[in-house]
């Protein structure tokens, strides 16, 4: 099978690699931009504009039998439209379907009309509407950027004057109820009508440790969750997933694709915190370590309407940890270009790095290209030799300036 992944971070890393590992090993995987460590499993194509216009050009040159597009501005643009409409199977909602991450009042009108749980809400398109809001629903303020924000759109504050200065900044915002308990991501592939889960994880959103300091795109990430109750991903399919999968069904926007729930497990119960359109990163790279089964045939399973006669993914046992590296600066204003030495040392199953945020200078050199650089993915038989591993292939990676948090899945 020809695939062709669309994106340039670890969770592209991590897919091209699931796709290119054992038991279907020899897959012809292909890479748009890709980055250097997608380099050395898949031809690249770093020239490729990531528009729908780029990645239509380029899958009408190499007739993938499956393109699957990672980021979300993509999808959000109409990529997965484009391909559809030449006769090209994707992996990926179309533009309508993808407004469930694109624009955050449209996924709550999508959960409203579902029946899902989640936190109160008003959606604020003024200053005086945040005001109102955030004086109704109290501390600690919660405050989302209604568009696409790379994973740090989203205020929880106990200052209000921060939480007013974020709204507006924003423009149009989400102000919401506050939701205790500790956060799951769950995802889930769908063709549209049967939707099908993989593996619970939890990733760690603020930059520093103890979850100290700004929100991130995520600082690490690790599955699976041995606290998390029993049944959680058979709850979370019935009560968040299908009806969700189901509305957008009948409003006649069909989701092809992944479908990520980010869920809050409070003491009133399992609450959605939000959803994206797509694989969500770092926690993809724990979820795809520990996938047993061949991904390729479920995701073209999905693309292609036959989820249903699929094979369900198969788990190893065992758990992974994945630690992100960030550059100096990250996530105001990571500095770029510094030289990284030390990823050669990495080539064992157990740890391994996967690239993120890396290029080639002009000599050939690996330097920094990106806030979240690398990625230091450890696994094992539990969640404490996983969690060594990674941060001993961490330690072994010089960056100057880099840094990470020291305690990615350290009360396990």
């Amino acid at each position: 099978m020809r695939i062709l992944v669309i994106g340039s971070g670890g969770r592209e890393h991590a897919l091209v690699r699931a796709l290119c590992q054992p038991p279907r090993a020899g897959e012809d995987v292909h890479a748009a931009p890709g980055n250097p460590g997608i380099a050395a499993l898949a031809e690249t194509y770093p020239d490729t504009a990531p528009s729908p216009a780029g990645i239509l050009a380029l899958a009408r040159k190499l007739s993938p039998d499956l393109v699957v597009i990672g980021p979300e501005a993509p999808l959000v643009a109409g990529a997965a439209d484009a391909l559809r409409e030449a006769g090209i199977s994707c992996f990926g909602p179309g533009a309508a379907a993808a407004v469930i991450e694109g624009s955050k009042s449209f996924a709550k009108q999508v959960m409203a009309e579902a029946g899902i749980p989640t936190a109160a809400s008003s959606t604020c398109a003024s200053a005086a509407e945040a005001d109102r809001a955030l004086a109704a629903f109290g501390p600690p303020y919660v405050v989302k950027d209604d568009a696409l924000a790379a994973g740090k759109g989203v205020l929880v504050t106990g200052d209000l004057e921060a939480a007013r200065a974020h709204a507006r900044a924003c423009g149009t915002v989400v102000v919401e109820e506050f939701l205790d308990g500790p956060e799951v991501s769950l995802f889930a592939v769908t063709d549209g009508v049967t939707a099908v889960p993989l593996l619970p994880a939890q990733d760690f959103k603020r930059a520093r440790d103890g979850g100290e300091g700004p929100n991130t795109g995520g600082m690490g990430a690790y599955a699976p969750l041995p606290w998390a109750p029993a049944g959680l991903a058979d709850q979370t399919m019935a009560q968040v997933i299908q009806p969700a999968v189901d509305v957008m069904r009948r409003r006649g926007t069909p989701y092809r694709g992944l479908l990520y729930a980010g869920l809050a497990l409070t003491a009133a119960g399992l609450r959605v915190v939000e959803f994206n359109a797509r694989f969500g990163d770092p926690e993809t790279q724990v979820v795809l370590d520990r996938l047993a089964s061949p991904l390729a045939p479920l995701l073209a399973a999905a693309a292609d309407g036959g989820l249903a006669g699929a094979a369900p993914p198969q788990w190893r046992p065992g758990a992974a940890v994945v630690v992100v590296i960030a550059a100096e600066g990250y996530p105001a204003a990571p500095v770029k270009g510094d030289e990284i030495i030390g990823t050669e040392r990495a080539g064992e199953d157990h740890a391994y790095l996967l690239h993120a945020g890396t290029a080639r200078d002009s000599s050939g050199a690996l330097v920094s290209a990106g806030g979240r650089v690398l990625n230091a993915v450890g696994s094992g038989p539990d969640a404490a030799t996983a969690r060594a591993r990674a941060y001993a292939l961490a330690a072994t990676v010089s960056l100057r300036g880099g840094w990470y948090r020291r305690d990615i899945a350290a009360l396990l």
